[in-house]
């Protein structure tokens, strides 16, 4: 049937629902990787949006039950010039088409996507609604709808647990990625995954070698619990964030987040380490960033995005705490980064020689 993604400046898309013929709305915004759309679709980062492909042909390899990131797709709805109906992939078991329909999710195809994106680098990402609806028979009372704790949607309700040989990790889980816990595990971890509302008592009653702040979905400044726990554990442990945990932690260190005009959300944003002079192609997906200039004295800026400028990566000077804006683990996109899970393990094995030679000098 035909259907038409809204803005609320206005402009109108038109196009065919596909997947789950039911309205939905949330803030729209665009990807511009070419592969990884159902990593994308399942990340919980995601959660509340209505994401736009830029690449115009989507599903050619169709989907399979290994690569997903979370038990079950984050996105409010799915929007692309064009689905492909017949797959060409051994491992493909099933549609784009019929996996949205399958999980009560609403796509549009059709739309004119350049245009839609060129329309959101202009203005900057904003509210959307899909719907089957006419765009005149559109009530007012549709763009009202109250503020989601999006993180308590995706977080874990209570504490599970990995076992591993390895140092003993407990992962604040935000919204987690597959893939975060599976690098961890790969490298022999012991992991502990708990919700964020977990205390700061608590997480260290399980004696972790290190804690891991994780991505996911909204505001990090509405996430002043977390920053204020976290506050509690510098110091105490090694601390390693990812996207929204980078962001948590700047705000943990006393500094301030703000809103970017359309985001970063792709497999192919350049990174400068300004320790190096390296520069990574990572994956990134945040529609928020650090004020570098809020952060105080103790905190060090260490990487900066080469098309903007923003920062994408932060430490402690003195403590073993740092964090990266973007995804070291990828998925999709390039691993150029995964070495950062190597360096929070060596980290954590540093900390704890110190501590056992401390023990034996008294």
């Amino acid at each position: 049937m035909d259907g038409y993604l809204l803005l609320e400046d206005g402009s109108v898309y038109k196009g065919k629902i596909v997947g789950a013929a039911d309205r939905t709305r949330g803030e729209v915004v665009f990807n511009t990787g070419m592969t990884g759309y159902q990593e994308i679709m399942t990340d919980p980062s995601y959660r509340g949006q209505i994401v736009v492909m830029t690449y115009p042909l989507i599903g050619n390899y169709g989907i399979n039950s290994e690569d997903v990131e979370s038990y079950q797709p984050h996105v409010q709805g799915f929007v692309a010039r064009e689905f492909c109906r017949e797959p060409q992939n051994w491992r493909c078991e099933q549609t784009v088409d019929t996996y949205l329909r399958e999980k009560g999710i609403t796509g549009l195809v059709g739309v004119d996507t350049r245009a839609l994106t060129r329309h959101l680098r202009q203005q900057g990402v904003m509210k959307g609604i899909i719907t089957a609806e006419e765009p005149a028979a559109t009530r007012a009372a549709a763009w009202q709808w109250t503020p989601r704790d999006l993180v308590r949607e995706v977080a874990v309700p209570q504490p599970q647990y990995f076992a591993g040989e390895g140092q003993h990790v407990v992962l604040v889980d935000c919204g987690v990625k597959e893939n975060i816990l599976r690098s961890l595990r790969k490298r022999g971890c012991a992991v502990t995954v708990v919700p964020p509302w977990t205390t700061a008592e608590e997480i260290l009653a399980s004696k972790p070698d290190g804690v891991l702040l994780s991505n996911g979905p909204g505001d990090p400044e509405d996430l002043g619990y977390l920053a204020a726990t976290v506050g509690r554990l510098l110091g105490k442990v090694v601390i390693f964030g990812i996207c929204l945990g980078h962001q948590v932690l700047g705000i943990a260190l006393g500094g301030k987040t703000y809103k970017l005009k359309f985001g970063h959300r792709g497999v192919n944003h350049p990174v400068k380490d300004l320790e190096t002079g390296r520069v990574y192609i990572t994956s990134q997906n945040h529609g928020y960033a650090i004020d570098a200039q809020s952060l105080p004295a103790t905190a060090e800026v260490t990487q900066l995005n080469l098309n903007d400028h923003t920062v994408e990566g932060i430490k402690h000077k003195t403590l073993p705490v740092f964090a990266v804006q973007y995804h070291p683990e990828a998925s999709p996109g390039p691993d150029d980064a995964a070495f950062l899970f190597d360096r929070f393990i060596a980290l954590m094995q540093q900390e704890r020689g110190h501590k056992q030679c401390q023990k034996r000098a008294i």
